[in-house]
C-alpha cells in the first residue's frame, strides 16, 4: 500500500482547502445495467457520480460496454469538469461503471484515475473500487509471479488484474471474481462491467457501502406479443446516487456478497466463507451525504440524534449554537433542540471551492484570506457561542475556526464534537494521518482545548455514540476510536501509521 504523495501546504492554506482537518473518503462507485437504453447509461452514470462527488474530488471516470467494446473517459478534476455532453455521447453501451476518487493508495495522478480496464479471455473488464486493500504488497507479489502487467500504483488495479488472472485460467466471470476476492484482504466495494453483465460486490465485512436500485423501464411494444417491462438496475455507493436519477432503492449489497446482473435479472452469490457486517461508523457520522439512507433512516436524522445526545452529556450555557458547515450542522440542530438554546448560522461556506493547488501569497495569508469559510459578524458579536463539529483530526482547522469566531466578536467559544476522539488511523480507505499526527492520540481533552483556543471542549462519549446509533454496535467498524481493527493489519502496514505503538507491533 503506497501512501499519497504529501503536499507542502502551510497550516494557513490547509484551513482554506478540503484536505485540512478532516478524514477524507476514498471514492464513490456507480454502475448501470440498461440494455434497452444504450445512449443513456453514460448520462445516468454521470448524474450518479455527480451525487457522489462528496466522496472524492480528485478524478472521475466512466467506462461503458457496447457489444463487448469498451468506451472509457477519465481525467483529473470534478465530475462536471471531466465530462460534457459531447464526451458522454461518445460513451454508448448497455452497461456502465463510474468512479469519483480521493486517493488513499497510489498518487493523485491521471494514470490512477478509475475505472480500470483490462483484457481477459472472455472480453474486456472495467472495474471501479471504493476502499483499501491491506495485503496490497503480498497481492502485487502474487500478480508479479503470474506475469501481470501493471499500469498504475493502486491496489484497485490489483483487484482488476486478479480477476483477469483467474478468468484467464479458465473460470467464468462469477467464479473468477469469487476466486479473486478470496485473495484480496481489506475493504472493497466494487462495480464491475463485463460484456455479459454487471457485477457488484462487497468485502466480507462490508466496510464500505454499496446499494442496489432499480429504474423501471417502459413496457416493450411492437411485434413481440410477449412484451414485458424492461428493468434498469443501478449500483451506487449511497442512496443519494439513486435518488438523483429517480431509481428506487431495493436493498444493500450484503457483506461477502456478489450480485450478477444480466438479462435474467439479479443473481446473488454469497462467496465469503465467513461474513460479518462491519460498516465504517464514520460513513454515518460524516462521510455519506445527510440525505442518504442507512438502516431505514436518513443520516440527517441520525446526526441530529448524535447532537441531542451530545447536549445531554455536555451542556454549557450560551447564546447561540452553530454548526461547522456542512457536516456539523445536523448535530448542531440536535444540540439546540435538546438544550433549548437558539440555533443560528455563524459561518458561511463557499460551496464553489473545490480542491485548489494555487497557494495564496504570504501577504494574502496575512490579510486573513478565507476561501472556504467566512463569518456572520453581526450574528456573533458579543455572543457566547457553542460550535458543533463532527470530528477533530489534527486540530489545525479547528484552531483557525475558533480564532475566526473570536475575531468576529464572540466573547466565548465552546466546541462540541459529535463523535468520540479519533485516536487511531484507518487502513480501510480513509486518508487519515499517522497516529502521532492525530491530536487526540497525543493530547488530553484539556490540552486540545488549550491548543485550539476554546473556552471548553467536549466530545461525544463512546457510550453516547452507541446509544444514539440504535443498532447492534458489533455491526460497525469503529477502529478509529478504539484501535480494534476488524480485518487483521500486516505488521509492515501497521508500522506505517501506528507510530505510537511501534513497540507493540
Amino acid at each position: 500500500m503506497m501512501p499519497q504523495q504529501p503536499l507542502n501546504y502551510t497550516e494557513d492554506f490547509l484551513m482554506n482547502n478540503q484536505g485540512g482537518d478532516k478524514p477524507e473518503e476514498a471514492c464513490g462507485v456507480f454502475g448501470v445495467y440498461a440494455p434497452e437504453r444504450t445512449w443513456e447509461v453514460a448520462k445516468l452514470t454521470y448524474f450518479g457520480l455527480y451525487a457522489l462527488q462528496h466522496r472524492g474530488q480528485e478524478s472521475a471516470g466512466i467506462a461503458t460496454l457496447k457489444q463487448g467494446q469498451v468506451y472509457c473517459h477519465k481525467d483529473m478534476g470534478l465530475v462536471s469538469q471531466v465530462f460534457n455532453e459531447e464526451i458522454l455521447e461518445q460513451l454508448p453501451g448497455e452497461i456502465a461503471v463510474g468512479h469519483t476518487r480521493y486517493s488513499t493508495t497510489g498518487s493523485s495522478l491521471k494514470e490512477n484515475a478509475q475505472p480500470f480496464v483490462t483484457d481477459t479471455r472472455l472480453g474486456k473488464l472495467a472495474l471501479a473500487h471504493n476502499g483499501n486493500l491491506v495485503n496490497a504488497v503480498e497481492l502485487r507479489q502474487h500478480l508479479t509471479a503470474r506475469k501481470a502487467n501493471f499500469v498504475t500504483s493502486t491496489d484497485s488495479e490489483m483487484i482488476a488484474l486478479t480477476i483477469t488472472d483467474e478468468v484467464n485460467r479458465g473460470k467464468d466471470w462469477i467464479e473468477g471474481a469469487k476466486s479473486a476476492f478470496k485473495l484480496c484482504t481489506g475493504a472493497y466495494s466494487l462495480t464491475i462491467a463485463t460484456p455479459d453483465g454487471l457485477m457488484g460486490a462487497r468485502d466480507p465485512n462490508g466496510i464500505r457501502p454499496l446499494v442496489i436500485g432499480i429504474l423501471p423501464g417502459e413496457s416493450e411494444t411492437g411485434d413481440n406479443p410477449s412484451s414485458r417491462p424492461c428493468d434498469r438496475y443501478v449500483l451506487s455507493s449511497e442512496t443519494c446516487g439513486l435518488d438523483i436519477i429517480g431509481a428506487e432503492y431495493v436493498r444493500d449489497v450484503n457483506p461477502g456478497e456478489l450480485v450478477w446482473i444480466d438479462d435474467s435479472g439479479i443473481t446473488s452469490v454469497n462467496w465469503a466463507d465467513q461474513a460479518e457486517k462491519k460498516l465504517c461508523v464514520f460513513e454515518m457520522i460524516y462521510f455519506a451525504r445527510p440525505d442518504s439512507v442507512m438502516h431505514e433512516e436518513t443520516l440527517y436524522s441520525y446526526r441530529i440524534r448524535l447532537g441531542r445526545q451530545l447536549a445531554r452529556e455536555s451542556f454549557v450555557d450560551a447564546d447561540l449554537v452553530i454548526g461547522v458547515p456542512d457536516s456539523g450542522i445536523p448535530a448542531a440542530i440536535g444540540f439546540s433542540r435538546e438544550s433549548g438554546l437558539s440555533y443560528g448560522e455563524g459561518l458561511i461556506k463557499n460551496r464553489y471551492v473545490g480542491r485548489t493547488f494555487i497557494q495564496p501569497t504570504q501577504s494574502m495569508r496575512e490579510a486573513g484570506i478565507r476561501m472556504k469559510l467566512n463569518t456572520l459578524k453581526d450574528a456573533l458579536q458579543g455572543k457566547r457561542i457553542i460550535i458543533v463539529d463532527d470530528s477533530i483530526v489534527r486540530g489545525t482547522t479547528s484552531k483557525k475556526i475558533v480564532k475566526t469566531l473570536r475575531d468576529a466578536g464572540a466573547t466565548e467559544v465552546h466546541m462540541r464534537i459529535s463523535s468520540p476522539p479519533v485516536t487511531h488511523p484507518c487502513f480501510y480507505g480513509i486518508d487519515t494521518d499517522n497516529q502521532d499526527q492525530l491530536i487526540a492520540a497525543t493530547k488530553s481533552v484539556k490540552e486540545i482545548e488549550k491548543r485550539i483556543g476554546v473556552d471548553t471542549l467536549a466530545y461525544l462519549t463512546w457510550g453516547g455514540m452507541l446509544e444514539a446509533t440504535q443498532e447492534n454496535t458489533n455491526h460497525f467498524c469503529s477502529a478509529c476510536f478504539t484501535g480494534d481493527y476488524p480485518v487483521s493489519i500486516p505488521e509492515d502496514v501497521k508500522r506505517s501509521k501506528l507510530i505510537l505503538e511501534e513497540t507493540k507491533v
